[in-house]
């Protein structure tokens, strides 16, 4: 929760805050995750509008991942940018709004009291700032499809002879010399 009695309701005002948070519970995708207890940073400005207080902050942590290719773990520097426009309270209440507005109502943000709640807003910008193939370098070469060792390790001689079926095998013979037949 961050305070805004600062602000006052007067649009043109503004503030800054930098704060430290500590991830209440994991934000993950498939392969990558911010881990429960960790501590993101917080570097938050604070506008006062019309409407209500506009909430602009960048979010700053490292992530914990597994290569998509040779599923080696790996922490990475996170950076997740958002901007969300917290409603006054009162606004909901004067608004008579349309029909309309009545199914935009679940998507907006309001005030409580003179607090705004950033949690949600956090959660949904660090995981879609997730990667979803994290990878421990561009030029990762993978695990090998048929026995799984990492090729990175295995060198360039590594290989299983010429991969064809054995069924296949009689007809290798006329592939080469079609000429015998």
């Amino acid at each position: 929760m961050v305070d805004t009695r600062q602000l006052g309701r007067q649009p043109g005002s503004m503030r800054t805050v930098n704060r430290i948070v500590t991830v209440p519970e994991a934000f993950e995708t498939a392969m990558a995750s911010v881990p429960k207890g960790q501590e993101i940073e917080l570097d938050l400005r604070l506008e006062a509008v019309m409407e209500g207080v506009l909430v602009t902050g960048t979010a700053h942590g490292r992530l914990d991942a597994e290569c998509s290719r040779c599923l080696d773990p790996l922490s990475e520097e996170l950076e997740a940018d958002f901007q969300e426009l917290y409603r006054y309270a009162a606004d909901e209440e004067e608004g008579g709004g349309s029909d309309e507005d009545a199914g935009d109502e679940d998507e907006d943000y309001y005030l409580e009291g003179d607090l705004l709640d950033l949690g949600p807003v956090i959660r949904d910008a660090v995981v879609l700032a997730l990667p979803l193939s994290p990878l421990c370098g561009p030029d990762c070469p993978g695990l090998c499809a048929e026995c799984g060792v990492k090729l990175a390790d295995a060198g360039p001689d590594h290989g299983h002879g010429d991969g064809v079926d054995p069924r296949w095998e009689a007809l290798r013979s006329i592939a080469e010399d079609p000429e015998q037949q």
